[in-house]
């Protein structure tokens, strides 16, 4: 008979085997490794297990089930380690696992596309599967280099530093592809290069107290976009009244007369496609609202600031 009698059940081994469903094989491992130990041996030297054994092999059994290791498991055991922190712990693992298979998913999409040739395709992968934290990092590092040891102004600043990569859980191919030539632009020396000069330009301007209004050039940002754009649409010519129209706007947005040759230059500074180029490309990753292109419409008003009238 498996079962033995006595004042507790009694379990022989491949009693204990069918009532928790492993194998003979495992829990002789796991009694060995002393993590179910036999209540007592018979003459023959046959393992004899009760209750308590069959316990403990049932929350072995859930714990390696949830992917613990044995060494986990004896700690739990041990009482060295609450179950909820190893289950919490087990979770983080698995919300990991998941992240990584997503993102592996939206590699083969973007592969099953048929644009990717060999060296694009390993840089995706290198560049997909780096965490989180190690996408900010890359962006960090090129604002540091870009924006150390200059004061430039706060609110870009801040626009700067908290426009860093957040890929979603499960990335599109598109997001994922964006990502990737984001990487290479903020690691592109000659890119590190122009963004320092153009925060230079402005650090020496606050310096010596000629920085342009923040909220002014916003303004006028916003002029160039709604006026520019369809006025390079309608093939209007930089020079003409109706440019010079425009134009008038556009100085008409500072409070302090500006000259027209010095807010070209200012324009002209900032009307980086590869700089508009950074924002569309956070704005797919991040899922922000799509940043439309405007250098063509900068383009145009820079050319009409510095036309002559009727030039």
């Amino acid at each position: 008979m498996a079962r033995m009698e006595g004042d507790h059940d009694r379990y022989r081994i491949g009693e204990l085997a069918r009532l928790s469903g492993l194998s003979v094989k495992t829990i002789r491992f796991y009694s060995d490794r002393g993590l179910v130990p036999p209540a007592e041996r018979t003459g023959a030297g046959y393992r004899i297990y009760d209750e308590r054994a069959l316990a403990r092999l049932e929350l072995v059994r859930a714990l390696r089930e949830l992917g613990a290791s044995l060494a986990d498991v004896e700690r739990v055991l041990r009482r060295e380690l609450d179950v909820p922190v190893l289950v919490a712990l087990q979770l983080e693992a698995v919300e990991a696992q998941l992240r990584v298979l997503r993102v592996r998913r939206a590699v083969l999409m973007a592969v099953a596309s048929g644009e990717l040739d060999g060296q694009e395709l390993r840089t995706m992968t290198r560049l997909a599967h780096i965490s989180d934290d190690e996408r900010k990092r890359v962006v960090e590092e090129f604002l540091d280099e870009v924006l150390g040891g200059l004061e430039i102004d706060p609110g870009l600043k801040a626009r700067l530093r908290g426009g860093l990569p957040e890929l979603p859980d499960e990335p599109s191919p598109e997001q994922l592809e964006a990502w990737v030539e984001l990487a290479e632009l903020v690691r592109d020396p000659d890119f590190r290069a122009r963004i320092r000069q153009m925060a230079e330009g402005g650090a020496a301007e606050r310096a010596r107290g000629e920085a342009t209004d923040g909220a002014a050039m916003r303004d006028a940002a916003a002029l160039v976009a709604e006026r520019g754009a369809p006025a390079l649409e309608a093939g209007i010519e930089p020079g003409s009244e109706e440019a010079e129209a425009i134009v008038a706007e556009i100085l008409r947005s500072f409070d302090e007369p500006v000259p027209r040759a010095e807010l070209a230059d200012r324009f002209e500074q900032g009307a980086d496609p590869r700089a508009e180029r950074y924002w569309q490309l956070l704005a797919v990753i991040n899922g922000w609202p799509p940043v439309p292109t405007a250098i063509p419409a900068w383009d145009w008003t820079i050319a009409a600031l510095r036309k002559p009238p009727g030039g």
